[in-house]
């Protein structure tokens, strides 16, 4: 499908309803596990704990361990002889790495990287019943361009743009901005009238979020310009002649000039390389940040700190960085979920997958994480922003996620962007080059 077919079709599913009939995480959080509350109900049923089948449930969503919790007791109390368990990971790209070597495999997982699906380690899930639930949109996009099959499916639609605080904005006159020098002068406006307030607040501790910088920002460049099955051609097969990573002003120089700007205007939070992601939640949800990047899957933490703050909530797409080139705003397939296809359990793996998927469990977890379902037999009262994630779509170039070589995951690229603001790179070009180095390293290393 075309970015511009994408983008209708997504806008028109979020402008009736959103189907009536859419990272990475907290620096507090390192390593969770956690299994359902009942570990009694297998014995209860008359059968040994040598004949209950554990199967190993692997995240890297922090957002949604609690409520995975609780849908995991109502599982495991439902099916007597199966018991799931949770295991969280902070940085997940890089701990499954580690499992996947070890053999300590999950059964069923939210990792979902294109070289681990090149290399065989998902089942395939084409034949399943379910896809003829999901908005095509969404489909596509968990589609293998390799193979034309889907070895993920996605539960939601989420989108990633500017969070603005629109009681800020009405008070100073601002309005949404579009190109860098409008969301500039927005910044400076709010730094000037309102020297309480943090213009723009980055969680920079958090890796994650940085990377997230670099998947919309000069990504969202070379996604609006090839398109998006272009664009994933070109992030999957290495073709750097499009990817123009180390290019004197390309996406990645842009980019690294444009974050500069604002961290040398005082623009941004002057502990950036050490604010949480909590830190950001709670100085946006309390008026003393103007300004956050982030996706729908905030939302809930936004209104349980600050449960008035949902009409004070706006939200736009990136402004463009380069010229030329056009804002844009993530609208993706969002909690992916695979099956390993080492596991030992598969048909076990598959009855949990399908309770994830049943309707009531969809609309609660899309009401708790604020995001729309992918699912055309879901409704759900999932957040306060559906007029305007609708207007941003239509505004805004819609964009997926980056595929990324498994060796370079998000956190990987935030740390390259936490040491571009610590000053260890003497130019944004030397930021540049050290990038497409990382990235082909990663890339190389599993294309030998």
């Amino acid at each position: 499908m075309k970015r511009k077919q994408l983008g209708l079709l997504l806008s028109s599913v979020m402008m009736f309803g959103l189907l009536a009939g859419c990272g990475s995480n907290n620096a507090e959080s390192s390593n969770t596990k956690t299994k359902g509350n009942n570990s009694g109900t297998a014995q209860e049923a008359g059968q040994t704990s040598k004949e209950t089948v554990k199967l190993k449930f692997f995240t890297g969503k922090v957002e949604t361990v609690d409520l995975m919790n609780t849908l995991i007791q109502k599982f495991n109390s439902e099916n007597p002889g199966i018991e799931v368990e949770q295991e969280y990971q902070k940085d997940a790209s890089n701990v499954i790495k580690v499992k996947f070597a070890s053999g300590d495999i999950p059964d069923i997982t939210t990792v979902v990287e294109q070289d681990y699906i090149d290399q065989g380690k998902y089942l395939d899930l084409s034949d399943e019943a379910f896809w003829s639930r999901v908005l095509p949109a969404i489909k596509e996009l968990s589609t293998d361009v390799k193979t034309g099959k889907q070895y993920r499916v996605a539960t939601n639609v989420t989108m990633a743009g500017i969070f603005y605080n629109k009681k800020i904005f009405a008070e100073l006159g601002l309005k949404e901005a579009l190109t860098w020098d409008e969301f500039k002068s927005n910044l400076q406006a709010i730094k000037d009238k309102k020297p309480d307030v943090t213009p723009m607040f980055i969680a920079g501790r958090e890796s994650w979020t940085l990377g997230h910088l670099i998947e919309f920002l000069p990504h969202g460049i070379i996604k609006q310009t090839l398109g998006v099955n272009g664009s994933r051609e070109a992030f999957i097969n290495n073709e750097s002649d499009k990817l123009k990573f180390d290019q004197d002003n390309g996406p990645m120089d842009i980019f690294a000039k444009r974050l500069l700007e604002l961290n040398n205007g005082g623009l941004i939070n002057k502990d950036v390389l050490t604010a949480t992601y909590d830190n950001q939640k709670e100085a946006f949800a309390t008026g003393k940040a103007g300004m956050i990047s982030q996706g729908m899957w905030v939302l809930g933490d936004l209104l349980k700190i600050n449960p008035e703050f949902q009409n004070d909530i706006g939200f736009s797409p990136y402004p463009s960085i380069q010229d030329g080139t056009k804002p844009v705003v993530l609208s993706a397939d969002d909690s992916r979920y695979a099956i390993t296809s080492e596991s030992k359990h598969p048909e076990e793996a598959k009855k949990f997958l399908e309770f994830l998927l049943q309707p009531d469990n969809l609309k609660t977890y899309s009401e708790f994480l604020k995001s729309p379902p992918a699912f055309t037999d879901v409704t759900a009262d999932w957040g306060p922003l559906k007029d305007q994630a609708n207007q941003a779509l239509k505004t805004g170039v819609n964009i997926p996620f980056t595929d990324t070589p498994s060796g370079f995951s998000g956190d990987d690229a935030g740390r390259m962007v936490q040491e571009l603001l610590a000053g260890q790179y003497t130019t944004s070009l030397d930021f540049a080059e050290a990038y497409k180095a990382a990235w082909d390293k990663a890339w190389k290393a599993t294309h030998k």
